[in-house]
């Protein structure tokens, strides 16, 4: 089983030895020694390595991460497939691809895609994140399902990795509706609104909420821009 040193790991997969070492200290994975007492890695390793990296760095708690990684060391490969291996996720799961077969294990939702030989001294990781659309369908699954918490949490980590989208804001204020914080689904509602001052249903929503929150003159405004805009599709 081919073997590679620190400094190959390094280079491999473009992390410091000061993660490298943190990850091996934190359990993640335990490295073979060789000669001087030097860390060994297999290709097992190195695929632990940096899967245990990017989910840290995506803020997936450290049980969690120890269990999947468990997982995805039991399945791997002794050496890079000439298929190809992908590591992905689908909601909380955690998805690897060798070929035409699939299994999974517990994680977050980066997907990692590993591409290259280590043999031939080239291991490339791409990451990507879901997509503000995958992120709105699940928010919104969610939400039907009646997981308001789960939801909140789904939208509003969209908003922090893609910003201030009018549709993904108009969803959380339907949800903060439905979990009675009609303050906070104002505010929600307006920004969607600033985003997108097109959005009749939005302003229809605004409009209730407003009169519910004893604020007539907004609530007349924008009932009275729900009116046009629907007007207007006529």
């Amino acid at each position: 089983m081919q073997q590679f040193g620190v400094r190959e790991a390094e280079k491999l997969l473009g992390l410091p030895r000061s993660t490298i070492r943190a990850l091996i200290e934190a359990g993640f994975v335990s490295p073979a020694r060789g000669p001087r007492n030097a860390w060994r890695f297999s290709f097992q390793d190195l695929i632990v390595l940096r899967t245990a990296q990017a989910l840290a760095a995506a803020k997936v708690p450290a049980k969690r991460i120890t269990r999947s990684l468990k997982e995805l060391r039991r399945h791997l490969p002794e050496a890079m497939p000439l298929s190809g291996l992908s590591i992905g996720a689908v909601g909380e799961r955690v998805v690897v691809k060798e070929g035409a077969s699939r299994w999974q294990a517990e994680s977050g939702q980066y997907l990692l895609a590993f591409e290259g030989d280590p043999a031939a001294g080239a291991l490339r990781v791409i990451e990507q994140k879901m997509s503000i659309d995958e992120e709105i369908d699940r928010g919104y699954d969610l939400h039907q399902a009646g997981d308001l918490d789960k939801a909140e949490a789904v939208y509003r980590k969209a908003l922090d990795v893609h910003g201030p989208d009018p549709l993904l804001l108009y969803n959380l204020g339907v949800l903060l509706q439905d979990l009675g914080r009609n303050g906070d689904a104002a505010e929600a509602y307006r920004a969607a609104l600033h985003g997108d001052p097109a959005m009749a249903d939005c302003h229809y929503n605004l409009a209730l909420l407003c009169e519910a929150l004893e604020r007539p003159q907004e609530a007349i405004r924008h009932m009275a821009q729900y009116r046009r805009l629907t007007a207007a599709k006529k």
